[in-house]
């Protein structure tokens, strides 16, 4: 593995170097891992009887070179399945009963993305370098952009969209921590951070400059970039001053804290219900 990361990033600097058979195999082999998961584009760096490092995640920034630099190496190819065609450089995922998978027509993942045993992927698509955990579902028409991070036990209900991140290579990917529920038609997008149990309401958008406020105390306390563990969330709006006048912009409502009697399975309307808000 050393020595594929000293070639990744040789070529990243030098792109002649792709014409090499050994760097060539040292992306395809790089992505052939990721496609095993035993390679992650971000993992969380969480040690044994170190609070400091929880919640914390680290980046393999040689890692997004690798699926960077697989593109220009790979070659279009007509790919055909049943009655579909596709005209592509990445192939499909297989053998998905091995992998204890459930997929439902027409859930498609890409060649190079992980899903652990137990996902269920209704009508939705995973992009390469994503992750996805065991117990998860990628609801009808979700999307899970590339490299993007998605935990256990976490529904990504109908139609939401999970960005991808490629370049630039050191950027977080989009990250769902475990157990979070993220509501129908939500974008969560470049490299948020949903951090365990969250649930956000339907429509929710997160990118790094959407304020995020928790208005459940006596102050409102302002995040972005990042929704704290076992928050519940719903879209909002505040007044911003611009030249032409006084107008609402979008954000999101930390209104308070996923209680521990809530079943982590639970539906967003039940999570919802205990704050007297209807989604």
């Amino acid at each position: 593995m050393t020595a594929f990361r000293s070639l990744i990033e040789a070529a990243w600097d030098d792109r002649s170097m792709l014409k090499d058979t050994e760097v060539q195999n040292a992306v395809r082999g790089i992505i052939d891992q990721l496609d095993q998961g035993l390679l992650r584009v971000a993992e969380p760096v969480a040690t044994p009887n170190n609070p400091e490092t929880d919640g914390k995640w680290q980046v393999n920034d040689w890692v997004k070179k690798a699926v960077i630099l697989y593109f220009p190496i790979a070659q279009m190819e007509t790919i055909e399945v049943g009655p579909f065609e596709f005209h592509d450089k990445i192939p499909l995922k297989k053998n998905f009963a091995e992998k204890g998978v459930r997929v439902v027509p027409h859930a498609l993942a890409r060649y190079g993305s992980f899903l652990e045993p137990g996902t269920i992927m209704m009508p939705s698509y995973v992009n390469i370098g994503a992750y996805v955990g065991s117990g998860t579902m990628v609801d009808t028409w979700a999307t899970v952009g590339s490299c993007a991070q998605i935990g256990q036990n976490v529904h990504l209900s109908g139609g939401v969209g999970i960005g991808g991140v490629l370049e630039p290579p050191q950027a977080t990917p989009t990250i769902i921590e475990d157990n979070a529920f993220i509501g129908s038609r939500s974008i969560v997008v470049e490299g948020v951070h949903i951090e365990k149990e969250v649930v956000l309401g339907a429509n929710v958008v997160l990118t790094q400059s959407t304020r995020i406020i928790d208005v459940s105390g006596p102050e409102p306390v302002t995040y972005r970039g990042r929704v704290p563990a076992r928050s519940v969330v719903i879209p909002g709006s505040y007044t911003k001053s611009f030249p032409a006048g006084d107008y609402q912009v979008s954000c999101a409502l930390i209104i308070g804290q996923r209680k521990e009697s809530t079943d982590k399975k639970t539906s967003l309307n039940s999570a919802l219900r205990e704050f007297n808000v209807a989604v």
